[in-house]
C-alpha cells in the first residue's frame, strides 16, 4: 500500500511512517509544523511536504496516488485556557473536514483517524452493591476539600473503576475532547455522503508515551511533563491524590495499531465506521509512573491540586482491537516506562 501520513513530522507521525516501511508500505507525509508540538527550528524529514490540512490546495495532488489517508495532523494536549477553542475548532475539526473533501475529489475512500480516549471523559464506574453507575462532574468544593473519587448516587460508596468498551456514552470535558469526538462525526457523515463506499477507522489513543515526545509543553502529556521536571532537578508534581487510574500506551505501540488498521481498511469490502480503544490493557496509578519516572532522582510531590475538568479514572478494554484489527500492544507500561526514564524528547515546542 502507499499512504498519506498527515502529521507525519511529530511524534506519533513519526513513528507511525516508521512501522509503515517496516511492514512493507510505501508513504508520503503532510506536516504543517505547528507551534504547539514543534520548535521554531524543526525541520521537514525526509518524504514530508509542507502543507496544512486546512488548506488543501496545494497538497492535495498527493492524494492521487494513495490507497488511504492516516489522518495525524491535530492539535493536542488538554487545552491550556478557553482561548485555545478557535485553534482545536480549526485544526482538528476544520482540519478534518477540509481532508475529507479532499479525499472525495480525488476518489480516495479510506481513512484512519487519530481519536482518543478523552471522547469518553469519565470512564466506567462500578458500585459493589448497585452495579454500572454513571457519574457526573466532580464538583470544585468536592475537589477543594480533598473529595476526588465518585460516589454511588444510590448508596454513597465510592464507585470503583472499570474498563469502558467503546459503546460507552461520550462525553467530552474540554475543547480538545470537544474536537475529536467531532472529528469521529465527521468521519460518520463522510463514510455515508462520500460517493463510493467508504470505510473509516477512528483510534482512540490513550496516554501515548516514548521517545521523542515533545518537552515542557502544557500541550504535551504527563509522562513528558514529568520527566521535563526532573532534567530540571525538581521534583514531578502529581495533581490530586495521585490515584488517578491511566493506560500508557508506548508510541510504537501505536504506530503499530495505525498499520493493522490501515491494512483493515485497505481489505473492507463495505462502506462502514469503527471505533477502537489503543491501549496497553495494563492501567496504572498516575503516582505510580511518576515514582518509575523519578528513579533515583527527586520523589514526586501529591500537591493535591486539580484542574476543574479533569477526569478520575478512564482505562479502556482493548479487547475488540485486538479481535477486529488484529492489534494487541507489545510493550508493557513497566518495562517502557523505566526505558523513558533515558529516552531522548523533543526540542521545546512553541
Amino acid at each position: 500500500m502507499r499512504i498519506l501520513v498527515t502529521g507525519a513530522a511529530g511524534f506519533i507521525g513519526t513513528a507511525i511512517t516508521r512501522q509503515l516501511e517496516l511492514a512493507g508500505h510505501e508513504w508520503v507525509g503532510l506536516d504543517a509544523l505547528i507551534p504547539e508540538a514543534h520548535s521554531a527550528t524543526s525541520e521537514l524529514p525526509d518524504g514530508v511536504v509542507a502543507g496544512d490540512v486546512r488548506e488543501p490546495g496545494p497538497w492535495e495532488h498527493l492524494l492521487d496516488d494513495v490507497d488511504a489517508v492516516c489522518h495525524q495532523a491535530a492539535m493536542v494536549g488538554a487545552g491550556v485556557t478557553v482561548a485555545d477553542l478557535p485553534s482545536y475548532a480549526g485544526h482538528n475539526d476544520w482540519g478534518t473536514a477540509e481532508l475529507l473533501a479532499a479525499m472525495s475529489r480525488h476518489g480516495r475512500d479510506r481513512l484512519v483517524l487519530a481519536s482518543s480516549m478523552v471522547v469518553y471523559g469519565e470512564g466506567r464506574y462500578e458500585c459493589p452493591e448497585h452495579g454500572v453507575r454513571l457519574t457526573g462532574t466532580r464538583s470544585v468544593p468536592d475537589l477543594e476539600a480533598g473529595h476526588f473519587d465518585h460516589f454511588c448516587d444510590l448508596c454513597g460508596r465510592p464507585l470503583a473503576w472499570a474498563l469502558v468498551p467503546e459503546d460507552a456514552p461520550m462525553d467530552p470535558r474540554s475543547s480538545y475532547a470537544a474536537s475529536k469526538l467531532a472529528q469521529e462525526h465527521y468521519a460518520k457523515a463522510w463514510v455515508r455522503q462520500a460517493p463510493a463506499a467508504a470505510i473509516a477507522i477512528a483510534l482512540r489513543y490513550h496516554n501515548v508515551y516514548g521517545p521523542m515526545m515533545p518537552r515542557d509543553t502544557p500541550y504535551s502529556g504527563v509522562a513528558a511533563i514529568f520527566r521535563s521536571s526532573l532534567e530540571n532537578g525538581e521534583a514531578p508534581k502529581v495533581f490530586e491524590d495521585g490515584g488517578q487510574m491511566r493506560d500508557f500506551v508506548h508510541v510504537d505501540d501505536v504506530a503499530r495499531a495505525n498499520v493493522k488498521a490501515l491494512e483493515a481498511v485497505a481489505g473492507a469490502p463495505a462502506e462502514s465506521f469503527a471505533a477502537y480503544n489503543v491501549a496497553s490493557g495494563q492501567p496504572i496509578p498516575i503516582i505510580e509512573v511518576a515514582r518509575i519516572l523519578a528513579g533515583d532522582g527527586p520523589a514526586p510531590e501529591v500537591t493535591g491540586q486539580f484542574r476543574a475538568g479533569d477526569v478520575r479514572h478512564v482505562v479502556a478494554s482493548p479487547e475488540r482491537a485486538t479481535a477486529e484489527i488484529g492489534f494487541t500492544a507489545e510493550v508493557a507500561p513497566a518495562e517502557g516506562i523505566v526505558a523513558f526514564r533515558d529516552a531522548p524528547l523533543r526540542a521545546r515546542a512553541g
